[in-house]
């Protein structure tokens, strides 16, 4: 009796090894899946934010920048001034940040900034910068705009308009930010900026296929 008993429990202990064998194998293999997934995905993000190339002669009906570097407003109020457009929001400014202080950094005529110039300080993120966005297109009837922001910021403030605003046509304009291997050799914190993006324009993303509003 106490001979079946004990085959029993190694009966038992063996099944249990071998599932939790299984278990940890699936698991691992889940895991690496995973990661060699996010891994590939990175790389060709990394691949299309590192080739974008601005357009070379865009025409809309306005611009919009989203602020987070000097060169971004800059070349926002160029475009601006060059008729790409025939008016601009600078979306995201700082609430101690005046137009005018913007207007003497980009050396730009006063006449411009008070014609043409709006300044948005409602936002503190690329979700704002959305919300921001399309209320002042739709309180000035625009139909097309040009998106100015760096290049690895583009697809996520692309995904993010876009769902905010699904009628309008929207012309990337990135300014270009040196992203080669040599570049992000040297100076490593690229390479977490461009990680840190992608993982955020996946949870952009993902709120399309979960159903989630943010």
């Amino acid at each position: 009796m106490r001979e079946e008993v004990n085959g029993e429990r190694m009966l038992s202990s063996g099944i249990a090894m071998r599932l939790a064998r299984f278990f940890l194998r699936s698991v691992g293999y889940v895991l690496v899946t995973a990661l060699a997934a996010f891994v590939g995905g990175f790389l060709l993000f990394y691949q299309h934010v590192a080739s974008m190339k601005p357009p070379a002669d865009p025409k809309a009906d306005a611009i919009v920048v989203l602020t987070g570097g000097y060169q971004r407003v800059d070349q926002g109020v160029q475009l601006l001034a060059k008729g790409a457009a025939t008016r601009l929001l600078i979306s995201g400014v700082n609430p101690a940040t005046t137009g005018n202080h913007i207007r003497v950094l980009t050396r730009s005529s006063t006449n411009l900034f008070e014609c043409c110039v709006d300044i948005g300080h409602e936002a503190v993120d690329t979700t704002g910068n959305a919300s921001e966005t399309t209320r002042w297109i739709k309180a000035h009837n625009f139909k097309s705009v040009i998106l100015v922001t760096n290049n690895y910021h583009m697809p996520r403030s692309l995904a993010e308009i876009r769902r905010a605003d699904d009628h309008s046509t929207f012309i990337p304009y990135p300014v270009e930010s040196d992203l080669s291997l040599s570049d992000i050799a040297a100076n490593p914190l690229l390479l977490r900026t461009l990680a840190s993006e992608y993982v955020k324009f996946l949870l952009v993303e993902s709120r399309d296929w979960t159903g989630i509003s943010r």
